[in-house]
């Protein structure tokens, strides 16, 4: 009995926590927030509560979990065009509604996380149902950011099938 309980808590707090986080995050700037009927991007951060395994492993594995302390370091030597341009690929959903903007107004999208994948995550988080997040990726979706351009000058090696999670 008490571990069904621990079941019903636990699988609670998966889903309202999370959500009021997005709330939280979202409501002070105004714009691309979990907008009634839309789905938001709310962070990784999110997803740790229920993803606990896949989450560690994300932060542990991938490097795209600090994405942005990389290209920060880079920033002396780039101009503001050239670093901005490191966005698409290095952060989440730049340039996209509700994605990052800067550090200072979305530290939560600041690395390309999970939703980079996934696809956004507020109505997952809202209802826990796996048909509403994107749990099938295919080598195609990395290729937005690892096409050969990339994988040449950057030595890209997959992890979707070897440790992203």
């Amino acid at each position: 009995m008490l571990t069904r309980a621990k079941n019903i808590l636990s699988r609670t707090l998966c889903i309202y926590v999370p959500l009021s986080l997005c709330l939280l995050c979202y409501m002070p700037f105004g714009s691309g927030g979990c907008e009634a009927g839309g789905n938001a991007y709310v962070g990784s951060d999110a997803c740790m509560e229920c993803h606990e395994t896949e989450y560690k492993n994300f932060k542990t594995f991938a490097h795209k979990s600090n994405s942005f302390k990389t290209i920060k370091a880079m920033k002396k030597r780039l101009t503001d065009e050239e670093f901005r341009g490191c966005f698409k690929c290095h952060t989440t959903a730049y340039g996209e509604p509700g994605g990052f903007k800067s550090e200072a107004e979305t530290p939560h999208l600041k690395n390309a996380g999970c939703e980079v994948c996934h696809g956004p995550g507020s109505v997952h988080v809202e209802t826990g149902d796996p048909e509403d997040i994107d749990g099938q990726l295919t080598l195609k979706a990395c290729e937005t950011c690892h096409n050969s351009e990339r994988v040449g000058a950057f030595h890209y090696k997959p992890l979707i099938y070897g440790g992203a999670h």
